[in-house]
């Protein structure tokens, strides 16, 4: 009697080989989506849009970093820009903020006390109508970020708690309903008390910060491609409105495909962009949009090689209330050392030309670029103690990196925390140095952070300055 039959199962009618196959070439057609040709096409796409909401609401355009600056076209490419009531252009970027998405994460929901983005307050103050249009992106499968799902309406809420704490009505927390459910909104809202506590330690100047938004809370709107109904916006010139506009869209709208559409196309950048960055991509978009994908490699080479050798020195923030301690980045450091008595570079390298001008003036922090960096530097700070030990109260020092947002950022933290009292005043090398706290290295960095709103301390970079401090 022969065998009964076995019963049939999906892995007896699929080919392995065949699935492998299957998958393999999906997944190539999904990469042959991503050329430099398509991104340059959707960020152009994307780039109308956000040109649509600054016109429509006649509000500043703040970028959320690192993506957000792509979709805004700069002052220097005016064919971009539109015209508002004032006569003036608009459309062009106010600023930049650093709303990070995972402090929006489901569970994760915080406060960053070293990313305080208090130049968004700078923005809505000198705004005409009172407010600002924050833009950012989110790649394929999401409606928006969460950091304006979730990150930016933690921040308004904390500000709005701390700001006016009389003002019971603009206490809630403020997020989209068709993208955060009720259960997560309640839950956030539960740590919002916290948040505010931790803020409230830094001892901020609450009443200049609550004079930059002329008395009044802020209040929130979100706009997406995919789901904006515009009607007449109402009248926001006595109230402080936040406009949260993704820029991408799930799919293309409003005029044919002629192209493969790329949601989020300029996320993650360093993958793409070949060295690229917001200001050389719309000082040359209509030759970059010209050149064949074979050809576009050479040529962004070309506009980066360019421009590394025109870099604009931008001048050091001096880190206040202290009076000594500078922040900058490399590019400043040949034209602006006269004016300093002490150089610190992080920088992977030493400048042979500032150590044989400078000689023990000039102190080499040796870390590379990145998180590779940041690791460095906790190992590279002790090289500060001879210069700690010899501080004297006049005495300028200007710390630098490659960006001059973070490695410096660092670097000046452990100076300031280790050598500057409550007023910023730098301590006789005979006193002792101060108690270190956690509470302490949070206050004085909300000190560069108040002072420099573009500073951007990676959390590896903070790590190892709180290594060094308490190791």
């Amino acid at each position: 009697m022969p065998p009964p039959l076995e019963a049939l199962s999906p892995s007896s009618l699929i080919f392995p080989s065949a699935s492998t196959s299957i998958s393999s070439t999906l997944h190539f057609l999904t990469r042959s989506n991503l050329t430099i040709t398509n991104r340059i096409r959707s960020i152009q796409h994307d780039a109308e849009f956000v040109a649509h909401i600054a016109s429509f609401y006649q509000l500043p355009l703040v970028a959320n970093e690192r993506c957000g600056s792509w979709y805004i076209p700069s002052s220097n490419n005016p064919r971009s820009l539109t015209v508002g009531p004032s006569g003036k252009p608009s459309g062009g970027k106010a600023g930049s903020a650093y709303f990070k998405s995972t402090d929006g994460h489901h569970g994760q929901w915080s406060f960053s006390l070293r990313r305080l983005n208090l130049l968004v307050l700078d923005v809505i103050c000198g705004s005409e109508r009172g407010g600002c249009i924050i833009v950012d992106s989110t790649r394929r499968g999401k409606s928006m970020p969460d950091a304006l799902s979730k990150t930016v309406p933690i921040w308004v809420a904390v500000l709005d708690r701390l700001l006016f704490p009389d003002e019971v009505a603009s206490h809630p927390l403020q997020t989209p309903e068709d993208v955060v459910s009720r259960s997560e909104h309640t839950q956030i809202e539960l740590r919002l008390p916290t948040f505010v506590s931790e803020l409230r330690s830094l001892d901020l100047d609450v009443d200049m910060l609550r004079s930059k938004l002329n008395g009044e809370p802020i209040e929130i709107e979100w706009v997406t491609p995919d789901s904006i109904v515009l009607s007449p916006p109402e009248d926001h010139a006595n109230r402080n409105l936040i406009v949260l506009c993704t820029a991408s869209g799930r799919t293309i709208s409003g005029r044919p495909e002629t192209f493969d559409y790329v949601q989020g196309a300029a996320d993650d950048s360093e993958s793409w962009a070949r060295g690229l960055t917001p200001p050389l991509f719309w000082a040359h978009i209509e030759q970059l949009s010209k050149t064949s994908e074979d050809e576009l490699p050479a040529m962004i080479e070309g506009l980066v090689r360019a421009r590394k050798a025109s870099e604009v020195v931008h001048k050091p923030v001096l880190i206040q209330p202290t009076r000594n301690i500078w922040i900058g980045d490399h590019a400043a450091t040949h034209t602006l050392h006269d004016d300093f008595d002490v150089i610190v570079s992080c920088s992977e390298q030493p400048d042979d030309v500032l150590v044989e001008e400078l000689k023990d003036k000039y102190i080499h922090l040796p870390c590379a670029t990145g998180k590779v960096g940041s690791r460095e530097l906790r190992l590279a700070l002790p090289k500060l103690l001879p210069l700690i030990e010899s501080l004297e109260p006049d005495i300028q020092v200007l710390i630098t990196c490659h960006t001059g947002r973070d490695l410096s950022v660092g670097a000046a933290l452990a100076l300031i925390c280790l050598c500057c009292d409550n007023d910023g005043r730098l301590r006789p090398a005979e006193n002792p140095p101060p108690s270190l706290s956690k509470t302490l290295i949070k206050h004085r960095l909300s000190w560069i952070m108040v002072s420099m709103p573009d500073a951007a301390p990676s959390r590896a970079t903070l790590q190892s300055v709180n290594a060094f401090l308490f190791g």
